[in-house]
């Protein structure tokens, strides 16, 4: 029994360090799941937004005799916003800085929409738009929910994968995640004007 006690050990040590092993990979795997799930999220408050801003634009111009411009820019905004389509385990960079780009452009377009729509009392008093009007704040605060909540599981990932010595046995399967950034300008106070 003494002679394969050395052997037993090594077989034991092997055993802990495989299953060490696929402890890391698990993880690592529930981390990325994360990820894509908070990015379904994300993608799901964008599309409220889409949703709602479609639904916007049909009342204003069901409800005035509005400036085609202005409507022309939010529709054409907002085709451009969907249709960028992200994978979020292959996420890059530069495809989160594109999609987050049109995201704001969008997003200008909408708040020329709503300034614009100050010419028009009678549009501002109608109950369809009012209540639009309302939801857009909200689905805003859910964007930027969402978007948190993706930078958190980001971390999370990044922080795993990227710790020593998970890196050494994830290394070229599980690469770094990007993080949401603010679009450009937003450094910048918004001027209001009466």
């Amino acid at each position: 029994m003494r002679k394969f006690l050395p052997v037993i050990i090594i077989v034991g040590l092997l055993v802990i360090g495989f299953m060490w092993y696929i402890g890391i990979k698990n993880s690592a795997l529930k981390y990325n799941q994360a990820v894509g799930k908070t990015w379904g999220d994300v993608e799901v408050a964008y599309q409220r937004r889409n949703d709602l801003i479609d639904n916007l634009v049909e009342t204003v111009k069901g409800s005035a005799a509005f400036e085609k411009g202005t409507l022309v820019a939010v529709t054409e905004a907002r085709a451009n916003a969907t249709s960028i389509k992200i994978d979020p385990t292959k996420v890059t960079p530069e495809q989160l800085e594109a999609y987050n780009k049109v995201q704001g452009g969008l997003g200008g377009a909408l708040k020329s929409l709503i300034a614009t729509v100050e010419s028009y009392p009678q549009l501002k008093s109608t109950d369809a738009f009012l209540k639009l009007q309302d939801e857009l704040p909200s689905t805003e605060n859910q964007i930027l929910t969402a978007r948190t909540r993706f930078n958190e599981a980001v971390e999370k990932y990044n922080g795993y994968v990227l710790s020593v010595p998970n890196s050494w046995f994830l290394g070229g399967i599980y690469k770094e995640k990007p993080y949401f950034k603010s679009v450009e300008g937003a450094d910048k106070p918004t001027k209001v004007q009466f």
